[in-house]
């Protein structure tokens, strides 16, 4: 076989890529264009396992299959450089974050570039660039100045409110702003000073400042988001989290609720991140209804989706942190309250919300009064009741909600059953079969629309609620007391915050002597020396969170150095928005949602022509760890190989699965690895020493980390590209195997074989090609055409070995058929299909070429040969021409001498005829 030199090709063509600026693109109006894009990826010291590239090499496959398809192709990488792990490092290390994380990135650009990915490095953005956040500041100040305007249903400049405040107060304003903003009138607004104004807007500002109860991490020093706290710890580190109110930097997200549920319609992104989004969002229409607290003039208000239910409310359940709890609770309650509510706080909403076994909960020792039936009704807490959701008060129906059911019947509360509206009044069916039925009042005998329309009527009527639409998400919170993140773009006078100039920006991160909170608390910009405007009024000391940079860095990569905008008109009217978007589903509501609230402001304000930013998304599947086990005897320092563990007393431990091939271990560079092994007896199978093995989550402390960088030294990256995608389907999780990489290198092998003698020289017939080779080749095209359209990209490698073994087989060395399919084959072994490019005597770069089209006519055939069946077994093989009807096969068929020794000479009964399948005969 001829030798292929992985090496040292794949390294020319990187540099010749590089060189020549082969993947630099720009704005051409004249071509059609295509986005695709990957997921930011956060650069971490350990650089990439064989895990990471999988949804990389995917976009890159279609990337390159697109420009050769006659598209304008922006394929852009950059980094999520900001963030809580370089700042942790930077407080155990004393190293500036800018340091690790440039170090990290370099590490990074390093493994990307030897996989062979054609970015256009030329448009590589980073967060933590000034240049960068000097825009992500600028689109704050934006939301700053910007109000929802319900009745528009957009945002609109803050102007537009000012002026409608001097000319009429907020009478006539429909707008998404705090609740407890109050009415004023014109003469009000205009008797106000700076101060009062500015504080009243910072009602109605898309961002702003208000008390807000946050995870903080007393240990880490900053506020985490529900994502980063797991069972009352912070996902990094494992700190303890506790529930703190705290001035808050916020954003209106819920001011586009409704806009974020209706926009998925719009876009082809999977069902499930769509359903996750919706349910995160969590629209429902109800009502909020008043209940009064026995011998108290105050109400507790509940909102409920199921109105028509109110008669059989049996208790009510408060959120722990609720305000009101404390004045509730009773003496003899108060040293189990405080204990719960103590408790409550170390957990995050995500867990409350989800953790469904466990239930608890406690009594106040008070009672409300049920505004319908007159009933007493005994207020609990429990901590799966959210302060922020609704009114964070909940009115249990334990006959119509499985999670009152479980925590009545695990308290012993009573259960009943009001009569089903839907069925005729008086029916006594329970299906709880607990309690006892009560009847439903003033609705019996209504259907559940009904109910709720006429109780809904009642509590306007008495002044005790009102119908409403609630969300369960919440204003997202903006501010985080770290350092490593994009400084607040605002300084404060008077308590009140304002705005840096355009010109002011970027407003840089100071230097600080370290990078934990000051003695007072203050988050670590508060060491900063001077940080403060010019006169003297200080900034904002918190920066923003890790989402902010991603949540507009598609646009910028349209147009990556403009200084005088985010991005020009032009590059936003031409590249639009993403074509086809690459990441993990773990961001469905972080990332996901946030980017998508920044894409529909920035659609309001005017400055894009989208209201999404990704037309099509896909995410990626997990490639699991395979790790390898040897069998060590207990209490002996022997090792026992796979098959015969079960005749000693053993137990297994993880080996490095880089010291395994085939499940063979490599024993002396085990003795290197564990070297207390370094005297052991191995106990072999047949000469070897079998390990075992299991699929696993890819980690170290699993040592079943497989590093690309061997794998692309070993093998060459077109062979890890092509067997990455062979593994399965690009959107579902499979265990690596490197025992099969050798397939796919062999495959790569076998190709550069063709286009090569006996003697290893090039060696390339100008010779017309058979019809059997143009067959093979035209079949590869349409296969490959078709999967890449439908991301079957694991068949399409499958697909190229079968034509490479069929033209082997056929010993085609022909130009004709060869030089199309390394068009084919460019956009998934790019270094091996530029070679041969060259080396077929073409000066510019293969991705310079048109992919090649499908000519239907090579692959219909000319004959077909049919197996004969005589009543169910066959008889005889019958070659016929491939265009003949029904009625010619059958007569063809039953002319056959051996079909008619096997009939006898009898008229059959029935003929079966399946084109280009079979013939069957019934005698």
């Amino acid at each position: 076989m001829a030798e292929y030199k992985h090496l040292e090709i794949e390294k020319k063509w990187q540099k010749n890529w590089d060189d020549q600026g082969v993947y630099k693109v720009k704005t051409d109006p004249s071509k059609p264009k295509f986005y695709a894009l990957d997921m930011f990826p956060y650069p971490s010291g350990a650089g990439l396992h064989v895990g990471h590239p999988l949804g990389y090499i995917a976009t890159d496959i279609i990337s390159r299959f697109k420009r050769l398809k006659g598209y304008n192709v922006l394929h852009p990488m950059g980094f999520d450089a900001f963030g809580l792990p370089a700042e942790q490092y930077a407080i155990q290390t004393g190293q500036h974050p800018a340091i690790t994380t440039e170090t990290n990135i370099t590490r990074y650009k390093e493994q990307l570039t030897s996989l062979g990915f054609s970015y256009d490095w030329s448009r590589e953005v980073r967060t933590s660039d000034p240049s960068y956040y000097k825009w992500t500041q600028w689109i704050f100040k934006q939301l700053f100045n910007s109000w929802y305007n319900k009745t528009a249903d957009k945002a609109e400049r803050i102007e537009t409110l000012i002026a409608e405040f001097e000319a009429n107060g907020n009478s006539k304003v429909n707008a998404v702003c705090d609740e407890d903003t109050p009415a004023f009138t014109a003469v009000d607004w205009k008797s106000w000073d700076e101060q009062q104004q500015q504080k009243m807007l910072l009602k109605y500002r898309l961002t702003y400042i208000a008390e807000t109860t946050v995870n903080w991490c007393p240990e880490l020093g900053t506020v985490l988001s529900n994502d980063e706290v797991k069972d009352g710890f912070s996902e990094r580190g494992g700190h303890p989290v506790v529930k703190k109110t705290m001035p808050q930097w916020s954003m209106r997200i819920t001011a586009y609720a409704d806009r974020l549920i209706d926009g998925l319609d719009t876009v082809d992104w999977p069902e499930p991140i769509k359903d996750m989004q919706r349910n995160w969002i969590g629209k429902s229409h109800g009502a909020e209804v008043d209940f009064q607290i026995e011998n108290s003039d105050k109400k507790i208000t509940v909102f409920t989706t199921r109105i028509d239910t109110i008669y059989g409310v049996t208790f009510m359940v408060l959120a722990p942190e609720a305000d009101i709890v404390e004045e509730l609770t009773t003496p003899e309650q108060k040293e189990k309250i405080e204990a719960y509510v103590a408790m409550a706080k170390n957990k995050s909403e995500r867990e409350r919300m989800s953790d469904v076994k466990t239930i608890s909960g406690e009594f106040t020792g008070s009672y409300v009064i049920n505004p319908f039936s007159g009933e007493k009704v005994p207020v609990w807490i429990a901590d799966y009741v959210l302060a922020g959701y609704g009114t964070g008060a909940v009115m249990a129906v334990p006959s119509g909600d499985q999670r009152d059911f479980d925590f009545a019947k695990h308290f012993d509360l009573p259960i009943v059953k009001i009569i089903d509206q839907q069925k005729v009044t008086g029916t006594e069916a329970d299906p709880t079969k607990e309690g006892k039925m009560i009847n439903s009042g003033m609705l019996d005998g209504l259907s559940p629309l009904e109910a709720i329309e006429k109780a809904n009527a009642y509590i306007v009527e008495k002044g005790i609620g009102t119908p409403k639409v609630n969300y369960r998400i919440r204003d997202a919170i903006f501010g985080r007391q770290r350092y490593w993140g994009e400084p607040i773009p605002v300084y404060f006078k008077d308590g009140v915050p304002y705005l840096l100039d355009d010109d002011q920006l970027p407003l840089n991160l100071p230097e600080v002597d370290k990078y934990l909170p000051t003695e007072d608390g203050e988050p670590p910009l508060g060491r900063a020396e001077n940080w403060s405007s010019a006169d003297g009024h200080p900034y904002e000391l918190t920066t923003m969170p890790g989402w902010a940079g991603s949540s507009w860095y598609f646009f910028r990569y349209m147009d990556p150095t403009n200084e005088e905008a985010f991005a020009s008109e032009e590059a936003l009217k031409y590249w639009k928005q993403v074509d086809f978007y690459m990441g993990g589903s773990e961001h469905a509501t972080g990332h996901l949602l946030y980017s998508r609230f920044w894409t529909k402001f920035l659609y309001d304000m005017g400055y894009i022509e989208v209201d999404e930013y990704a037309k099509k998304l896909v995410n990626q599947g997990m490639i699991q760890g395979r790790s390898n086990f040897v069998y060590r005897v207990k209490n002996e320092n022997k090792y026992v190989s796979h098959g015969l563990r079960k005749d000693f007393d053993c137990y297994a431990v993880h080996v490095d699965v880089n010291i395994v091939k085939d499940d063979v271990l490599d024993i002396e560079a085990f003795k290197k690895f564990r070297p207390d092994a370094t005297d052991a007896e191995f106990v072999l199978e047949d000469g070897k020493y079998i390990c075992g093995w299991e699929v696993e989550k890819m980690s170290k402390s699993k040592y079943n980390v497989v590093n690309p960088d061997d794998l692309v030294s070993r093998y060459g990256a077109d062979t890890l590209r092509m067997y990455e995608m062979f593994l399965g389907p690009i959107e579902q999780s499979k265990p690596w195997n490197t025992n099969g990489i050798e397939g796919v290198y062999k495959f790569l092998r076998k190709f550069w074989g063709l286009f090569h003698d006996k003697s290893d020289n090039f060696s390339v017939s100008d010779a017309a090609p058979t019809k059997d080779e143009l067959k093979v080749l035209h079949g590869l095209l349409k296969k490959i055409e078709e999967d890449v359209e439908r991301l079957s990209l694991n068949t399409s490698v499958s697909n190229f070995m079968i034509a490479v073994n069929e033209l082997q087989s056929l010993k085609c060395n022909k130009r004709a058929i060869l030089e199309p399919m390394t068009i084919a084959l460019a956009s998934f072994a790019p270094h091996q299909a530029e070679e041969l490019w060259s080396l077929l005597g073409h000066e510019s770069t293969i991705f310079d070429a048109e992919f090649p089209a499908f000519d239907e006519s090579h692959l219909k055939e000319d004959s077909f040969e049919y197996p004969i069946m005589v009543n169910g077994k066959m008889r005889a093989k019958v070659q016929m021409a491939a265009d003949l009807s029904k009625e010619e096969i059958e007569a063809t068929a039953l002319a056959n001498e051996n079909v008619q020794k096997w009939t006898e000479g009898k008229t059959p009964k029935k003929v079966i005829v399946v084109p280009k399948k079979i013939v069957n005969v019934v005698v």
